[in-house]
């Protein structure tokens, strides 16, 4: 098999100002580990593919960036220099080469023999179970196809760090979701430090081993997807990271430390006591029959969803909340329910713009 080629990067005060004034990236600061697969997640024009591209060498950053893979400084040096890998949402194969050919590429241009070549490419193949396809063309492909040859031909050289950028943009979304898994195994079967650009949120949790999640051309906050998700330092994270809904607590609520569930009022958690506005997640809320200790509201609307059931829940002076809950909840629009939230599934909402 291929040898282990992990490196870390670091970005150290990485930024880029455009000709007009334009800051597509603010100074930023990024340690991602040897082997390591990375995810920078944000919403378009957040700045993430400016991040890729300062890491590929496509773009020059601004004075006083630093960016280094291990200990070495490649701030200065040409794309070429860099032994990146790249792969694109296009997957950019030469679509008059075959598998085999265009796997080969690099490799053909560097001049390494033919022996040498076809090992190297015989062992891509296998990795990618490409196995049987070797002579067919890319139009003879499917989309799942495609990727694994772009991804072999962008690793067979050996790179010393492989970025993609949106490679699972250009699928639909049922062929999209069945190759996340495969591409996550097949990423770490790599053994190689991965730079992963997406918007998709679920993409990025099933494949990326951490996670910086950009706005406004900054990372907000860089941890494992189920870190970030559960426990959020910014708002943007909470709302981006999946669904949520908002209490608004007023002074006396504050004050006396509790929050308003309709005319139900619960401990409000310490941490969180000066909050005027708190997140909660809707598989957070449980829902149940109507009791004494618990908050009641009544169901304004029922939606099933297949592998759940989401109830909108009015609570009278207060906007209503979403809740998902089990897809044989027999709750239906009308009915009065008891919801409960346990008090550490609670989320700050603080800075929220």
């Amino acid at each position: 098999m291929m040898q282990s080629n992990r490196i870390s990067v670091d970005i150290e005060r990485g930024a880029k100002t455009y000709t007009d004034g334009t800051q597509g990236l603010k100074p930023t600061n990024l340690h991602i580990e040897p082997g390591e697969v990375m995810a920078l997640l944000g919403p378009s024009g957040c700045g993430k593919t400016t991040l890729l591209r300062l890491i590929a060498g496509l773009e020059t950053a601004d004075e006083g960036s630093r960016i280094l893979f291990g200990t070495q400084d490649v701030t200065q040096l040409p794309v070429e220099r860099r032994n990146v890998g790249m792969v694109f949402q296009s997957y950019a194969l030469f679509p008059q080469m075959s598998v085999q050919a265009n796997i080969a590429y690099g490799l053909t241009i560097r001049g390494v023999s033919q022996r040498e070549k076809a090992r190297i490419v015989g062992e891509l193949i296998d990795l990618v179970q490409l196995n049987g396809l070797e002579h067919r063309r890319p139009s003879e492909l499917s989309g799942g196809q495609r990727q694994r040859v772009a991804l072999a031909r962008a690793v067979a050289v050996r790179p010393r760090v492989l970025l993609l950028d949106e490679p699972l943009a250009a699928l639909d979304a049922k062929l999209k979701e069945s190759l996340r898994d495969e591409l996550a195994d097949l990423l770490r079967k790599l053994s190689i430090t991965v730079i992963y650009v997406t918007h998709d949120q679920q993409e990025a949790l099933a494949i990326a081993d951490r996670l910086a999640v950009m706005q406004l051309g900054e990372i907000v906050q860089v941890g494992r997807g189920e870190d970030l998700y559960r426990k959020p330092s910014h708002p943007f994270i909470a709302e981006f990271l999946g669904r949520v809904n908002r209490l608004e607590r007023d002074d006396a609520a504050r004050r006396a430390g509790v929050i308003h569930l309709g005319a139900h009022a619960i401990p409000c958690p310490d941490a969180l006591r000066d909050s005027r506005v708190l997140l909660v997640r809707p598989e957070d809320i449980e829902v149940g029959p109507v009791a004494d200790d618990w908050a009641t509201a009544t169901v304004a609307h029922r939606s099933f969803l297949g592998d759940r059931v989401q109830l909108r829940l009015d609570l009278g002076n207060q906007r209503p909340l979403l809740a998902d809950v089990s897809s044989h909840c027999a709750f239906n629009t009308g009915d009065n329910v008891g919801i409960r939230i346990h008090a550490n599934r609670f989320l700050h909402s603080e800075g929220s713009p």
